[in-house]
């Protein structure tokens, strides 16, 4: 296999600095090192990433791209495929901040089949001892006993926490203001959900953190907002539940695909169409009444010059008298506009008026 180039070590040191980088971000990074657009070279952007895969392969690491559930974007970054006691270590935050993180996550979980997220105030509440626990002798009976750095968490250090992980992309506030969980929790956390039964989406097979559930109660499908859409973008596709064939509702915001004033389908481009070739006749027509109008004046501009010119005999049997012919030049010239602007009409009936 050949060497990776300096192309693929840009892409890997700006994934590993600016940490996950959007779809957008990540492909005008590639459009700049290599010089093409991945819209028009879309396989050798495939045959990139595929490449770089096998090379971090050898380091157990990966490039995953995944979609952040709270706005549906797609991110690229790099992870670890191993958590062991060493990569454990690596980690900046301390015992109690983990375990703090271990309660929100679940917390988070607990929340799938509404929005995923919590207010700030329940995730101040979350409690750490649940997430650390020492046996006394390795008894089963015995009461676990906590280190002073789990009891003694405070709410300042949580709210610092929170803060940490935030600017981190562990957490991510979402648009309503809510705490959810990172970008970076989607792409380190994929072999934890399945691992932990997370219910996963029947469309993407990826984990619910924030998905809507099926209205029948004792069905447990979840489908993500945007793969919903995506299910049922179709006019005439089916709304049943995959599992119980319930009817699923339709969410806020989405397109009716029995409306056709709203369908963006044939009835749709039917329309458009219609309207573009309205507007196409409409521009035709003043094409041609453009050209109809120039054609008129310039019949009068010859029907004045032909005056003029039948009036210069006139001027010249009386070459001493300049005053005169002066005059007569400038009543032509005046004459000559007046036509121009009042129109073909009443150049016609100037044009007569001075044959008789």
């Amino acid at each position: 296999m050949a060497p990776l180039s300096w192309r693929h070590h840009t892409l890997l040191q700006a994934l590993l600095t600016r940490g996950p980088l959007s779809d957008r971000d990540f492909r005008a990074v590639f459009a700049a090192v290599s010089g093409k657009k991945p819209a028009t070279h879309q396989q050798l952007f495939n045959d990139t990433l595929l490449k770089l895969n096998k090379e971090l392969a050898y380091l157990q690491f990966e490039l995953r791209a995944c979609m952040n559930q709270y706005d549906g974007v797609v991110y690229y970054g790099v992870v670890n495929n191993i958590v062991d006691d060493e990569s454990k270590l690596g980690t900046k935050y301390s015992v109690p901040q983990v375990a703090y993180y271990k309660g929100l996550l679940e917390a988070f979980i607990q929340e799938a089949g509404n929005d995923g997220s919590i207010t700030s105030i329940d995730a101040l509440h979350v409690r750490l001892d649940n997430q650390v626990i020492i046996l006394d002798g390795g008894s089963h009976d015995s009461q676990s006993r906590l280190p002073s750095c789990i009891t003694d968490f405070k709410l300042s250090q949580k709210e610092k926490t929170i803060d940490e992980l935030v600017w981190d992309r562990w957490l991510s506030y979402t648009s309503t203001g809510k705490i959810g969980l990172g970008i970076r929790s989607f792409l380190d956390l994929r072999g934890w959900f399945r691992a932990n039964d997370i219910p996963l989406c029947v469309v993407c097979n990826e984990a619910c953190i924030k998905a809507t559930s099926c209205p029948n109660e004792g069905c447990n499908i979840r489908i993500h907002e945007y793969c919903l859409k995506k299910k049922f973008s179709q006019r005439k596709a089916s709304r049943a539940c995959p599992g119980c064939g319930t009817e699923w509702p339709r969410q806020e915001g989405e397109v009716d695909g029995d409306d056709d004033a709203n369908e963006p389908g044939e009835d749709g481009t039917a329309s458009a169409n219609r309207s573009l070739r309205k507007r196409r006749k409409g521009v035709k027509a003043e094409l041609v009444e453009d050209r109809s109008s120039r054609k008129r004046r310039k019949g009068v501009k010859a029907e004045l010059v032909e005056d003029i010119h039948n009036a210069g005999p006139l001027t010249a049997a009386v070459p001493r008298r300049s005053r005169s012919m002066r005059r007569v030049k400038a009543e032509a010239v005046e004459a000559t506009q007046e036509v121009l602007s009042a129109g073909p009409s009443k150049a016609a009936r100037a044009s007569k008026g001075r044959k008789k």
